[in-house]
């Protein structure tokens, strides 16, 4: 059947959208650097554009362009826009200039996640970490990573940028190592919250758990003190606790998780084994298994990750986790993975069975059983 000027048409819209959707990371990029949500926060929530400008160091000449950022971000959903009554003249725009409506903008669920200091979750530090230099160079190597004929181990789309992996970019560049750091934190802060809240059950029996890769221990300290019976302690990298102040509530050891897991009652995998291939997953988790048979009863491995596809999931949920997919496969060979792609693993690591909670969003907590 032809295709009709009206499908046409749309079709253009629709790759006009894609082509040039790097335009909205950048503008979101762009509003975290400026400040706009807290500068709304400190608002009360909604202001005016004249007032949104009274708060923002911006330059003169640039102040006349924030509405066409304001907007850009309101018709893509991070800020809400409502017309108000009363006329005014165009923002920035010079005497004589034509008359605009004036609108209020306004935090919405999203951009409260981008506040900062308001005592609830911050996420800003991971939309600055995801649209940072380093992260766009390499997804400007992807066609030319597809096209590459690797030999050996192949390398990733960030190793063919950057000529080494995120590990060792974190290693010598102490900026983008402070980056990583803060969007890590933030996002366990985050996912803390929502693990106590609404999937506390899953602690219950538990009387030791050891958070490996937990790092500064912020997810640990978070089951610690809802779950005081709980005995929790972290096992990273030697550099990565190396330093972290010791707390009353969670211990820290220094190992690899791939040499050694220390026994307890569960084990905890907070987005750690997307990062790694199949076989590498399978390592870890055997060297998990065997730290959850060494008490008196067989314990059970906790892994918060996605699973891709799920049938309760929106389709806006989906779209999140097959760019991560894309995200893990640039900067390292990895994946989000599918329920069927997990379920391999898991007996290839011996484990026997397994149940699935898709209660965080794009993740899901997993239960992991010898």
């Amino acid at each position: 059947m032809a295709t009709t000027s009206a499908e046409l048409l749309q079709a253009e819209a629709e790759l006009v959208r894609h082509s040039l959707g790097y335009l909205k990371s950048m503008a979101l990029h762009s509003a975290v650097k400026l400040g706009i949500p807290d500068a709304l926060h400190r608002c009360g929530g909604a202001a005016s554009l004249p007032d949104l400008l009274s708060t923002l160091a911006l330059p003169c000449s640039k102040r006349p362009y924030l509405s066409r950022l304001m907007k850009m971000l309101a018709v893509e959903g991070i800020f809400t826009a409502v017309a108000v009554d009363v006329d005014a003249p165009a923002a920035g725009e010079g005497e004589g200039a034509a008359t605009a409506p004036s609108v209020r903008y306004g935090l919405n669920p999203v951009s409260r996640l981008l506040v900062s200091g308001s005592g609830g979750a911050c996420l800003s530090p991971c939309v600055l970490m995801g649209t940072s230099p380093l992260f766009l160079e390499a997804s400007l190597r992807l066609p030319q990573w597809f096209q590459r004929d690797g030999e050996g181990e192949p390398a990733s789309a960030f190793a063919m940028a950057h000529g080494e992996s995120p590990y060792g970019a974190a290693g010598r560049d102490m900026e983008f190592n402070a980056l990583i750091n803060e969007a890590m934190g933030s996002d366990s802060r985050y996912m803390a919250e929502l693990v106590v809240r609404e999937c506390g059950e899953v602690f219950t029996g538990i009387t030791s758990l050891v958070d490996v890769g937990g790092g500064n221990g912020t997810m640990a300290t978070a089951i610690a003190r809802a779950f005081p019976h709980v005995r929790c302690s972290v096992l990273d990298l030697p550099h990565v606790v190396q330093g972290v102040s010791a707390n009353e509530s969670v211990e820290f050891a220094a190992g690899d998780m791939m040499e050694y897991v220390p026994p307890a009652d569960a084990v905890l995998l907070k987005c750690v084994l997307h990062n790694w291939s199949d076989e590498d997953c399978v390592k870890i988790l055997t060297k998990c298994r065997e730290a959850i048979a060494q008490g008196a009863k067989a314990g059970k491995v906790i892994i918060i990750d996605a699973v891709v596809g799920s049938p309760s999931h929106s389709q806006q949920v989906l779209e999140a986790q097959v760019l991560m997919d894309m995200q893990m496969m640039m900067l390292f060979m990895s994946k989000e993975r599918e329920e069927l792609n997990w379920q391999k693993i898991f007996m290839e690591a011996g484990f026997s069975h397994y149940k699935i909670q898709p209660f965080l969003g794009m993740r899901s907590i997993i239960q992991l059983y010898p």
